[in-house]
């Protein structure tokens, strides 16, 4: 005996009707603020899905978006609404609702990231960010969630690119405010900013995995050198990492077998270099090389003569005189130095440091706090060796970078002294960003047409000690250098010095 509903020749479609109108009837039930446009939306859609035999079950963002392109003859439905991102927005809202109540089937592999945000937004209160930035890491961490559980990414599958296609997507995830107004598209920076923030805390509390690099290995020979300079050299972390990534650039020129290098690769590398290379960085390429090799040498892997290969014409050592600022305007400098803000109480402790004490960038980027002797007022710095130098500490100096620990250092669990001032304060990169901050301080005090870089207050320093009659070897000592050729680059005819003592050239007559 058949049913009552089979056995009525509208009985199949009178059946999925009274379904659809349950599944509407519990999305109100739940959301019963709900436009019209909203609760038309959701009935259109079914009503597309019942006319394709596409099971309830089965419904997904890919189905949204069919649904979309499709050319409506759906009776009381009209085109025009298609047309309308609100209404697809309203379809993606009910088919999230479909999903939470179960009615549509998620893969198990699908990443659920909605329950984390919780978890997220905690972890972002205790960093100290300001309000609309927490509120824009929180917002993007929750659009990012709903983005990836409508693409069906399973968790293995975030990584960057994915966060890339996130951020550059046209968006029209159904994403809506508590009061039913879409959300408006954001811009692919706070995108970006927001899911790298969600999916390093996810990574962080083993949530997702970590990604695995998909790049081929790197040369082996790169991580042996590096081995080599930190035993044999006393090479720091920072020397080790510029000079492997200057080796990268061009290690397979010279070939994959050591036996195999030729004097014909090895010029090459140096006189092959491009327009765009500055002369230091041609520099850099001759040491790193010869370095390199005396390495392999040392190792029975090449013949000792292909040093003899390695370009030295292009050094032209001693050719300039180092680039200085007068020591006039160096007080000028530090004096603009304010002490109102946290940055301006950062960055004159930074100005301080290298204006007094002639210190290089990456002695200030590497300066922990218990580098610091505060009775015996001295500082330790490391360098560019492992054996730490003692140096005096002057009194501005001091009375700095008191101030800024004190009252302007956030407290965070790093030892390291100085820190970026915006959340979550984390410690520089590297030492190129001691630059950017002597590049600010210049720009915000109306300094122009000065040398740039934080070397130049080394030299100014190292050259004002000279003129005053100090020693080379004097001048080596407090610039730590190890060699006096290093120390004679300040030795460089300066045309000021030497118009002082020229004498008239015999014969002539004024």
């Amino acid at each position: 005996m058949t049913s009552p509903s089979n056995s009525h020749p509208g009985g199949a479609a009178a059946n999925g009707a009274v379904v659809d109108q349950a599944l509407v009837n519990a999305y109100l039930a739940d959301n019963p603020n709900l436009s019209a446009g909203a609760l038309s939306a959701a009935r259109h859609f079914l009503k597309w899905a019942a006319d394709r035999r596409v099971a309830i079950k089965d419904l997904d963002a890919a189905a949204v978006g069919r649904f979309a392109q499709h050319r409506c003859g759906c009776g009381r439905y009209s085109a025009a609404q298609l047309q309308d991102p609100s209404y697809i927005t309203d379809v993606r809202r009910f088919l999230r609702h479909l999903e939470g109540a179960g009615q549509v089937a998620i893969p198990d592999a699908v990443a659920r990231l909605g329950p984390h945000l919780a978890g997220f937004s905690a972890n972002l209160a205790t960093q100290g960010y300001s309000r609309v930035t927490y509120s824009s890491r929180i917002s993007q961490a929750r659009h990012f969630a709903e983005w990836a559980l409508q693409m069906r990414v399973p968790r293995e599958g975030i990584d960057g690119d994915l966060i890339e296609l996130f951020a550059q997507h046209d968006c029209q995830c159904g994403i809506k405010t508590k009061r039913g107004k879409r959300v408006a598209g954001t811009g692919i920076k706070d995108r970006r900013r927001g899911a790298r923030a969600f999916v390093a805390f996810l990574r962080v509390e083993g949530l997702i995995p970590v990604t695995v690099a998909t790049e081929p290995p790197a040369d082996p020979r790169l991580a042996d050198f590096a081995t080599w300079m930190r035993r044999e050299r006393g090479a720091t972390s920072e020397t080790i990492r510029r000079y492997q990534q200057e080796l990268g650039r061009w290690l397979m020129k010279l070939g994959s077998e050591p036996q195999g290098f030729t004097a014909a690769a090895v010029r090459s590398i140096v006189l092959d270099q491009g327009e765009d290379r500055s002369r230091s960085s041609v520099r850099m390429t001759i040491t790193v090389l010869r370095t390199f090799l005396r390495f392999m040498i040392g190792q029975g892997h090449c013949a000792p003569s292909l040093l003899l290969a390695v370009p030295s014409g292009v050094r032209r050592r001693l050719s300039t005189v180092p680039k200085t600022i007068p020591a006039s305007t160096i007080e000028e400098i530090v004096a603009s130095c304010g002490t109102v803000t946290a940055v301006e109480v950062r960055d004159r402790a930074i100005i301080l440091l290298l204006a007094r004490m002639a210190l290089r960038a990456g002695d200030i980027w590497q300066l922990r706090l218990a580098d610091i002797d505060w009775r015996a007022s001295r500082l330790r710095l490391h360098g560019k060796s492992r054996r730490g130098v003692l140096m005096p500490l002057p009194q501005d100096v001091g009375d700095a970078l008191l101030a800024y620990i004190e009252d302007a250092r956030p407290v965070v669990a790093s030892d390291l002294v100085f820190l970026r001032t915006q959340a979550p304060f984390t410690p520089f990169r590297s030492s190129a960003e001691i630059a950017g901050i002597v590049s600010r301080v210049l720009s915000r005090s109306g300094f122009v047409g000065l040398p740039t870089g934080s070397h130049v207050f080394r030299h100014s320093l190292a050259s004002a000690w000279l003129r005053d009659g100090a020693e080379l070897d004097q001048i080596g000592a407090a610039l730590r250098h190890t060699s006096r050729d290093t120390t004679a680059i300040y030795a460089k005819v300066d045309v000021d010095m030497l118009g002082a003592v020229a004498q008239p050239w015999p014969g002539y007559s004024a």
